[in-house]
Protein backbone atom coordinates (compact mmCIF):
# COMPACT_ATOMS: atom_id res chain seq x y z
CA UNK A 1 0.00 0.00 0.00
CA UNK A 2 1.29 3.45 -0.86
CA UNK A 3 1.82 5.94 1.94
CA UNK A 4 -0.71 8.70 2.47
CA UNK A 5 1.84 11.26 1.29
CA UNK A 6 2.63 9.32 -1.89
CA UNK A 7 3.05 11.61 -4.92
CA UNK A 8 0.51 9.74 -7.01
CA UNK A 9 0.71 11.95 -10.14
CA UNK A 10 4.48 11.36 -10.32
CA UNK A 11 3.95 7.67 -9.66
CA UNK A 12 1.43 7.52 -12.51
CA UNK A 13 4.11 8.99 -14.80
CA UNK A 14 6.43 6.13 -13.82
CA UNK A 15 3.71 3.53 -14.33
CA UNK A 16 2.89 4.94 -17.77
CA UNK A 17 6.49 4.38 -18.85
CA UNK A 18 6.53 0.80 -17.55
CA UNK A 19 3.08 -0.28 -18.69
CA UNK A 20 2.92 -2.61 -21.69
CA UNK A 21 -0.84 -2.69 -22.18
CA UNK A 22 -2.17 0.21 -24.25
CA UNK A 23 -5.29 0.57 -22.10
CA UNK A 24 -3.33 0.86 -18.89
CA UNK A 25 -0.83 3.18 -20.56
CA UNK A 26 -3.67 5.47 -21.61
CA UNK A 27 -5.14 5.38 -18.10
CA UNK A 28 -1.86 6.36 -16.45
CA UNK A 29 -1.03 9.08 -18.97
CA UNK A 30 -4.42 10.64 -18.23
CA UNK A 31 -2.88 11.78 -14.96
CA UNK A 32 -4.34 12.78 -11.61
CA UNK A 33 -4.96 15.90 -9.60
CA UNK A 34 -2.18 16.66 -7.12
CA UNK A 35 -2.26 15.86 -3.43
CA UNK A 36 -2.62 19.51 -2.46
CA UNK A 37 -5.93 19.78 -4.32
CA UNK A 38 -8.80 20.66 -1.99
CA UNK A 39 -11.36 17.88 -1.69
CA UNK A 40 -14.05 20.29 -2.90
CA UNK A 41 -12.17 20.56 -6.21
CA UNK A 42 -11.43 16.84 -6.55
CA UNK A 43 -13.26 14.77 -9.19
CA UNK A 44 -14.18 11.41 -7.68
CA UNK A 45 -15.88 8.16 -8.62
CA UNK A 46 -17.43 5.79 -6.10
CA UNK A 47 -16.61 2.20 -7.00
CA UNK A 48 -18.02 -1.06 -5.68
CA UNK A 49 -17.43 -4.69 -6.66
CA UNK A 50 -19.40 -7.82 -5.94
CA UNK A 51 -17.17 -10.89 -5.95
CA UNK A 52 -17.22 -14.66 -5.61
CA UNK A 53 -15.46 -14.39 -2.23
CA UNK A 54 -13.08 -12.26 -0.19
CA UNK A 55 -9.68 -13.52 -1.40
CA UNK A 56 -8.35 -11.64 -4.42
CA UNK A 57 -5.90 -14.47 -5.16
CA UNK A 58 -8.60 -17.11 -5.56
CA UNK A 59 -11.90 -15.26 -6.03
CA UNK A 60 -13.13 -13.03 -8.86
CA UNK A 61 -15.22 -9.98 -9.69
CA UNK A 62 -18.79 -10.58 -10.86
CA UNK A 63 -20.27 -7.07 -10.75
CA UNK A 64 -18.90 -3.52 -10.96
CA UNK A 65 -20.75 -0.34 -10.03
CA UNK A 66 -19.47 3.19 -10.63
CA UNK A 67 -20.98 6.54 -9.63
CA UNK A 68 -19.07 9.75 -10.50
CA UNK A 69 -19.45 12.53 -7.95
CA UNK A 70 -17.96 15.62 -6.35
CA UNK A 71 -18.21 16.90 -2.80
CA UNK A 72 -21.57 18.54 -3.51
CA UNK A 73 -23.01 16.66 -6.48
CA UNK A 74 -23.65 13.04 -7.45
CA UNK A 75 -23.90 12.41 -11.18
CA UNK A 76 -26.30 9.48 -11.27
CA UNK A 77 -26.89 9.78 -15.01
CA UNK A 78 -23.22 9.04 -15.60
CA UNK A 79 -23.21 5.93 -13.40
CA UNK A 80 -22.24 2.56 -14.85
CA UNK A 81 -22.89 -1.06 -14.01
CA UNK A 82 -21.39 -4.20 -15.51
CA UNK A 83 -21.88 -7.88 -14.84
CA UNK A 84 -18.77 -9.86 -15.73
CA UNK A 85 -18.32 -13.59 -16.00
CA UNK A 86 -15.79 -15.15 -13.62
CA UNK A 87 -13.69 -18.06 -14.80
CA UNK A 88 -14.79 -20.12 -11.81
CA UNK A 89 -18.30 -21.20 -10.82
CA UNK A 90 -20.21 -19.05 -8.38
CA UNK A 91 -20.32 -20.39 -4.85
CA UNK A 92 -23.60 -20.83 -3.03
CA UNK A 93 -22.38 -18.49 -0.31
CA UNK A 94 -21.63 -15.64 -2.71
CA UNK A 95 -24.99 -16.05 -4.48
CA UNK A 96 -26.76 -15.69 -1.14
CA UNK A 97 -24.88 -12.45 -0.43
CA UNK A 98 -25.16 -10.57 -3.72
CA UNK A 99 -28.03 -12.39 -5.42
CA UNK A 100 -26.19 -12.77 -8.73
CA UNK A 101 -26.83 -16.25 -10.14
CA UNK A 102 -25.31 -18.40 -12.86
CA UNK A 103 -28.14 -17.46 -15.22
CA UNK A 104 -27.35 -13.77 -14.65
CA UNK A 105 -23.75 -14.15 -15.79
CA UNK A 106 -24.09 -16.80 -18.49
CA UNK A 107 -24.13 -14.17 -21.22
CA UNK A 108 -21.91 -11.69 -19.37
CA UNK A 109 -18.54 -10.75 -20.91
CA UNK A 110 -15.14 -11.39 -19.40
CA UNK A 111 -13.80 -8.40 -17.48
CA UNK A 112 -11.24 -7.71 -20.19
CA UNK A 113 -14.04 -6.97 -22.66
CA UNK A 114 -15.25 -4.01 -20.57
CA UNK A 115 -11.82 -2.94 -19.34
CA UNK A 116 -11.45 0.00 -21.70
CA UNK A 117 -14.86 1.38 -20.72
CA UNK A 118 -14.05 0.88 -17.04
CA UNK A 119 -10.69 2.65 -17.25
CA UNK A 120 -12.22 5.50 -19.25
CA UNK A 121 -14.89 5.96 -16.58
CA UNK A 122 -12.39 6.24 -13.73
CA UNK A 123 -9.63 8.11 -15.59
CA UNK A 124 -8.70 11.40 -13.95
CA UNK A 125 -10.95 10.71 -10.96
CA UNK A 126 -10.08 9.50 -7.48
CA UNK A 127 -11.84 6.21 -6.73
CA UNK A 128 -13.76 6.18 -3.45
CA UNK A 129 -14.43 2.76 -1.91
CA UNK A 130 -15.61 1.20 1.32
CA UNK A 131 -12.76 -1.18 2.24
CA UNK A 132 -9.97 -0.70 -0.26
CA UNK A 133 -8.72 -4.29 -0.12
CA UNK A 134 -11.65 -5.41 -2.26
CA UNK A 135 -11.69 -2.96 -5.15
CA UNK A 136 -7.97 -2.26 -5.40
CA UNK A 137 -6.70 -5.79 -4.84
CA UNK A 138 -9.34 -7.58 -6.90
CA UNK A 139 -8.88 -5.30 -9.91
CA UNK A 140 -5.09 -5.54 -9.67
CA UNK A 141 -5.23 -9.32 -9.58
CA UNK A 142 -7.80 -9.53 -12.38
CA UNK A 143 -5.58 -7.49 -14.69
CA UNK A 144 -2.46 -9.36 -13.67
CA UNK A 145 -4.19 -12.60 -14.67
CA UNK A 146 -5.40 -11.21 -18.00
CA UNK A 147 -2.74 -8.71 -19.07
CA UNK A 148 0.32 -9.87 -17.21
CA UNK A 149 0.47 -6.60 -15.26
CA UNK A 150 -1.65 -5.24 -12.39
CA UNK A 151 -3.18 -1.81 -11.98
CA UNK A 152 -2.31 0.61 -9.18
CA UNK A 153 -4.31 3.67 -8.18
CA UNK A 154 -5.01 5.84 -5.11
CA UNK A 155 -8.28 5.51 -3.25
CA UNK A 156 -10.22 7.30 -0.56
CA UNK A 157 -11.46 4.58 1.79
CA UNK A 158 -14.62 5.52 3.70
CA UNK A 159 -14.19 2.53 6.02
CA UNK A 160 -10.68 3.66 6.96
CA UNK A 161 -11.95 7.19 7.60
CA UNK A 162 -14.73 5.90 9.83
CA UNK A 163 -12.38 3.60 11.74
CA UNK A 164 -10.03 6.49 12.48
CA UNK A 165 -12.93 8.71 13.61
CA UNK A 166 -14.26 6.02 15.94
CA UNK A 167 -10.82 5.22 17.34
CA UNK A 168 -10.28 8.87 18.20
CA UNK A 169 -13.53 8.83 20.19
CA UNK A 170 -12.60 5.71 22.15
CA UNK A 171 -11.33 5.91 25.70
CA UNK A 172 -7.85 4.71 26.66
CA UNK A 173 -9.21 1.59 28.41
CA UNK A 174 -11.14 0.53 25.31
CA UNK A 175 -8.04 0.96 23.18
CA UNK A 176 -5.84 -0.99 25.60
CA UNK A 177 -8.38 -3.81 25.66
CA UNK A 178 -8.58 -3.63 21.87
CA UNK A 179 -12.34 -3.32 21.91
CA UNK A 180 -14.06 -2.72 18.62
CA UNK A 181 -14.74 1.00 18.14
CA UNK A 182 -18.06 0.24 16.41
CA UNK A 183 -19.59 -1.35 13.34
CA UNK A 184 -17.79 -0.57 10.10
CA UNK A 185 -20.16 -2.10 7.56
CA UNK A 186 -21.37 0.40 5.00
CA UNK A 187 -24.88 0.45 6.46
CA UNK A 188 -23.59 0.89 10.03
CA UNK A 189 -21.44 3.83 8.97
CA UNK A 190 -24.27 5.50 7.07
CA UNK A 191 -26.61 5.13 10.05
CA UNK A 192 -24.35 7.32 12.20
CA UNK A 193 -24.91 10.21 9.80
CA UNK A 194 -28.66 9.73 9.42
CA UNK A 195 -28.34 8.51 5.84
CA UNK A 196 -31.12 6.27 4.48
CA UNK A 197 -30.87 2.50 4.55
CA UNK A 198 -30.25 1.03 1.08
CA UNK A 199 -30.40 -2.60 0.01
CA UNK A 200 -26.83 -3.89 0.37
CA UNK A 201 -24.63 -5.94 -1.97
CA UNK A 202 -25.82 -4.39 -5.23
CA UNK A 203 -22.78 -2.77 -6.80
CA UNK A 204 -24.34 0.45 -8.21
CA UNK A 205 -26.36 1.02 -5.04
CA UNK A 206 -23.37 0.41 -2.79
CA UNK A 207 -21.31 2.80 -4.92
CA UNK A 208 -23.98 5.48 -4.48
CA UNK A 209 -24.11 4.74 -0.75
CA UNK A 210 -20.32 5.12 -0.54
CA UNK A 211 -20.39 8.47 -2.35
CA UNK A 212 -23.04 9.80 0.04
CA UNK A 213 -21.11 8.50 3.03
CA UNK A 214 -17.94 10.33 2.03
CA UNK A 215 -19.87 13.56 1.54
CA UNK A 216 -21.23 13.19 5.08
CA UNK A 217 -17.85 12.30 6.56
CA UNK A 218 -16.25 15.37 5.04
CA UNK A 219 -19.07 17.59 6.31
CA UNK A 220 -18.78 16.22 9.86
CA UNK A 221 -15.05 15.66 10.30
CA UNK A 222 -13.13 17.67 7.70
CA UNK A 223 -13.59 20.80 5.61
CA UNK A 224 -14.05 21.58 1.94
CA UNK A 225 -10.45 22.72 1.83
CA UNK A 226 -8.98 19.52 3.24
CA UNK A 227 -6.18 18.54 0.86
CA UNK A 228 -6.54 15.28 -0.98
CA UNK A 229 -3.22 14.09 0.48
CA UNK A 230 -4.89 13.81 3.90
CA UNK A 231 -7.51 11.44 2.54
CA UNK A 232 -6.10 9.23 -0.18
CA UNK A 233 -4.20 6.02 0.34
Amino acid sequence: MKARNQDWPAYFDQLAIKSQDHRLHRYYTGGLVSGDTAIVNTPMVAMDFETTGMNADTDEIVSIGLVPFSLHHIFCRESAHWLVKPKQALTEGSVVIHGITHSDINAAPDLEAILEALLTAIAGRIPVVHYRHIEREFLAQALLDRLGEPITFPVIDTMAIEYNVLRCRQGLVDRLLKRSPGGLRLGDCRERYGLPNYHAHHAPTDALATAELLQAQIAYHFSENTPLSELWL
